[in-house]
Order: C-alpha cells, then structure tokens, then sequence
C-alpha cells in the first residue's frame, strides 16, 4: 500500500490535498510541540493508522495517506494534543516484551518497573513452583510477565479496583497464562488471610500529595494507582507488616521505589534481614528486596 491519490468530486471537480507521510508527520509533532516526545508519539500513532512498521515509513516518505487514515491519526494527535498518554489512544503498551492492553483504569506499565520483574528472575530458578502474590496489579503486568516467564508459578493478582482487575484478566487471557493467575479484589492483602506466599512483589502507590506530574500523568492515570498519601510512604508501612505475615520462611519481598525513597524504605525495612536495592540505568534505587529469614 502506497496510499491513494487525491479523491475528486463527483463532478469531476478539483482533487482535495492528500498529504505525504513525510508532511502530515512533520505537522504533527508541529502540533505537539514543545512536547519532548512530539516527533516519537506523532510517528507511533502514523505507524498505527496506516498498520505499517517504522521501516516501511523511513522508506516511504512520499507515500500518500487515505483520506480515512488521515482523519484517523488527525483524531488521535488532537487527542494526544490534550496530554492523553500514547498508551490509552492505542490500547496497549509493551512491557517485558509483551502487549498489554491499557485504558484510563490503570497505570501504565513504565520500564522501570521491568527492573522488578528481572530482580525476581535474578533469584529464583525458572521451573519452581512457586506461590506468588502481585499487590496492586493494575493492568497484571508484573503478574502476567511473571507467569509468562515462570511456567510453573501460581500467581494471585490483588487489585482495589474491579475495572482494573477486568483488564489485567484480559492481559491474562491474551498471553496464554490466566488458568495460573487467580484475580483478587483486595486493599493490599487483606483479603488473603492465612495464605502464604514464596513472593510478594508489588509496584504500589508510592508519589507523595504535593509532588509535580507531568500533565499526561496527572491528568490522564488512576489517582488510586498514583498516589499514597502525605509522604508517598504510606502504602509501603501498611503493606510491609502484611507481607512479612504472608511470606512463608525464606521469601522474598520486592518493591518498586520511588525516586529519593531508599533511605526512608530502609528504615522501614530496618526490622527485616537481607534487605538490598537495585538501580535501574540512571543509577537511582528502583528495588527495595528484603528476604524473611529461614528462621523467622
């Protein structure tokens, strides 16, 4: 598909202007500026409209779009032109390497967070049977990539939110792995008591009251899914106390942080053994990991 030509009127009349992928691109991110990630989101949505790679689009920059598919990406860049993320005019964001379907009911998977799917892997063997539990799991990315990588874990995935819990089961279903995540409405782990877990992982709400987001976060993500409290560390001091009863001996804790938060986490992780951090690529603490001793 090269596009079309310009479509005349029934008359014969003169033909309306058909842009080239080259023009309607440089338009756009026009249009978004001064955006950092004007050029990167306009090319994403023109790559969607017109079902073609970025390859294709390098190499085709003369190509002429339908008169359909430009009012579709000319609809989603005055979306986009309203701060609405990328991810929720799509449906989907990549994480781990898999799609995952995302709308305005849950946070978008960031890469970040990849970091603490890959400290789990980091310490456990692939083929365990291990007893998982995913606190907050939002879109079931943390739950479905880990079930994905370890065939032979049970996961329960625990959400506040049933609209959130819809889309992680769709995630679930779409990557082959729901027969081995169970999906729980719950605040924290409050309704899984007595149950016990090799693993409780979880990227909860972790920004404090007053800090600065970016409009599209602000505006756009879950508030729940975003926000704990007056410090940013209130979802931590309740969850930690739960984990510790819900982690059989030997289990492991892992959280992601935020930025600035490792000195506070270590405090509250002070009673714990084997506590340590991992960086992600800028170097700041992204993990908190704390391990209950075998003895405990």
């Amino acid at each position: 598909m090269e596009g079309c030509e310009g479509t005349g009127s029934p008359g014969g009349g003169l033909k309306m202007p058909v842009l080239t992928t080259k023009q309607i691109l440089e338009d756009a991110a026009a249009n978004l500026a001064p955006s950092g990630t004007a050029r990167r989101d306009a090319e994403l949505l023109l790559l969607r409209a017109l079902g073609r790679d970025r390859a294709w689009l390098l190499a085709h920059p003369q190509a002429e779009l339908t008169l359909e598919q430009q009012a579709q990406f000319d609809a989603w860049i005055a979306r986009r032109a309203l701060h609405e993320p990328v991810q929720y005019i799509l449906g989907e964001q990549e994480f781990y390497g898999l799609a995952m379907k995302v709308t305005p009911a849950v946070l978008i998977p960031r890469p970040e967070t990849e970091h603490l799917v890959e400290a789990v892997l980091d310490r456990v063997p692939r083929n365990a049977k291990l007893r998982i539990c995913d606190v907050g799991t939002g879109s079931g990315a943390i739950a479905v990539a880990l079930a994905h990588a370890l065939p032979e874990a049970q996961v329960a995935a625990v959400d506040l939110s049933p609209a959130a819990l819809a889309i992680a089961r769709e995630n679930a279903d779409r990557h082959h792995v729901a027969k081995r995540v169970r999906f729980i409405e719950s605040d924290l782990l409050s309704a899984l008591p007595g149950e016990r877990f090799d693993l409780v992982v979880s990227n909860p709400p972790y920004v404090a009251a007053e800090e600065e987001l970016e409009p599209q976060v602000r505006e756009w993500e879950p508030h729940t899914a975003l926000f704990a409290g007056e410090s940013g560390l209130e979802v931590y001091e309740r969850l930690i106390p739960q984990a510790w009863a819900a982690l059989v001996p030997g289990g492991y804790l892992l959280l992601e942080i935020g930025h600035s938060q490792r000195n506070a986490l270590a405090q509250i992780l002070r009673q714990w053994n084997h506590v340590e951090f991992v960086a992600d690529l800028q170097r700041i603490p992204r993990v908190a990991i704390a391990r209950r001793g075998v003895g405990e």
